[in-house]
């Protein structure tokens, strides 16, 4: 068994979120980051877990004196290591605490993102992550008034802190979430048995 254990995460998850909208988001960026840790070779469970909790105090503590803080006080007390406490308090430019590793770095990249191509495919006819494109994100960045909470700064600054091309980022990060799409409630109007 992992030391990061996803099931243990879960439930800390599950106790302080109740929304299908904030949950949806924490599994997509869950998704984006065992993928980038497969891509990095790096532990898919730890940028797994990393990702899954990044949020999990926000429904909670929404405001900006309470959250990420008082999250990261109840990791440390579930024994979470500074490693993952430090990326957690570093998606929050806010918060002061700089994003010095691979793993804060690719948190920050991916956060807003993710949450910009759920609103994007929800546009779509299809309401389908399958056709998103690229090209329809960065379209959509551009206009001010959709998904108007989504930091645009935020995307620019995690895409180059990460130093990855903004295309492949945004292509990446779709095609992960592809991979779930069902779960995440991006498969749009398909329907299965």
């Amino acid at each position: 068994m992992s030391k990061y254990d996803r099931q243990e995460a879960l439930n800390l998850l599950k106790e302080y979120t109740k929304s299908d909208s904030l949950l949806r988001h924490a599994y997509a960026v869950e998704q984006v980051m065992r993928k980038y840790a497969q891509k990095f070779g790096e532990d898919q469970d730890m940028w797994g877990v990393t990702g899954l909790l990044h949020d999990f105090d926000y429904e909670t503590y929404p405001t900006a004196e309470e959250h990420p803080f008082v999250g990261n006080r109840i990791l440390k007390e579930h024994g979470y290591e500074e490693e993952i406490l430090d990326a957690i308090m570093g998606h929050a430019d806010y918060t002061g605490v700089d994003r010095t590793t691979l793993l804060a770095k690719t948190l920050f990249a991916c956060d807003e993102l993710a949450g910009f191509i759920f609103a994007v495919t929800y546009v779509r006819p299809s309401k389908s992550i399958n056709d998103v494109k690229v090209k329809s994100v960065t379209k959509k960045l551009k206009d001010k008034g959709f998904a108007a909470k989504v930091s645009r700064e935020d995307i620019s600054k995690g895409i180059e802190e990460l130093g990855v091309d903004r295309a492949e980022h945004i292509q990446f990060v779709i095609d992960a979430l592809k991979e779930k799409a069902a779960e995440l409630g991006l498969a749009g109007d398909i329907q299965t048995d």
